[in-house]
């Protein structure tokens, strides 16, 4: 039997969007689905690059940059968690709940790839935001993440207080910036097709299926 075909997938996500945990969970749903291998790279960018390391309360955030009202905020994040939910990933808001500027987790997550563990650590720093509501920024809780899938909880920390990475990760930030890219989860399919936002199971599927019958043509 021949080997699963493999695509790459560029993945430019901040670790607290929840459409970028949606978007990525259907898409691995539909390479299940079709039996595509998917090689996964993530990328930078930042939502809120300006915020102070304090964060801000997530509902009073959404209101001031978005207008978002009250009743639009309880909808939204019941939606969010049976999306989440049907995709197996759990979405676990509270109404104290912050959000935080996430630089730190990028270089963490870059720090991480180097040693084949990107994906992983993207992953659990989903998990840390948004199932357990932890502050993405502190440094203490990367490191200790870092630690939760293998690697040097030491020398995760050496590398966050030291800020060596600091100036790579906002060289990759602006690559994808001078892509046009101003929104995520943007996705760029055999290095080739650029898609954003979370476009659901039957549209990746569609996606993956026409990138495999490209390729065998």
């Amino acid at each position: 039997m021949p080997d699963a075909p493999s695509f790459r997938v560029d993945v430019v996500s901040d670790v607290v969007c929840p459409w970028c945990v949606i978007g990525y969970h259907q898409l691995a749903k539909a390479a299940r689905d079709t039996g595509v291998e998917l090689d996964i790279r993530w990328h930078p960018f930042e939502l809120n690059p300006q915020m102070a390391e304090r964060g801000e309360n997530l509902r009073d955030h959404l209101a001031s940059k978005y207008g978002t009202t009250l009743e639009g905020s309880i909808q939204a994040r019941a939606r969010l968690t049976e999306m989440g939910a049907a995709l197996g990933f759990t979405f676990n808001y509270a109404d104290d709940m912050r959000i935080y500027n996430t630089f730190r987790a990028h270089q963490l997550i870059d720090w991480a790839a180097e040693q084949g563990k990107g994906h992983e650590m993207k992953q659990a720093l989903f998990s840390a935001f948004f199932t357990r509501r932890e502050n993405v920024s502190d440094i203490q809780v990367l490191a200790g993440a870092a630690a939760g899938i293998g690697l040097n909880r030491a020398d995760a920390l050496d590398m966050l207080q030291s800020q060596d990475r600091a100036n790579h990760v906002r060289q990759k930030e602006q690559i994808w910036i001078n892509q046009v890219v101003r929104g995520v989860p943007a996705m760029m399919f055999d290095q080739r097709h650029l898609v954003t936002g979370a476009q659901g199971v039957e549209n990746y599927t569609r996606i993956l299926l026409q990138l495999r019958d490209d390729r065998a043509a």
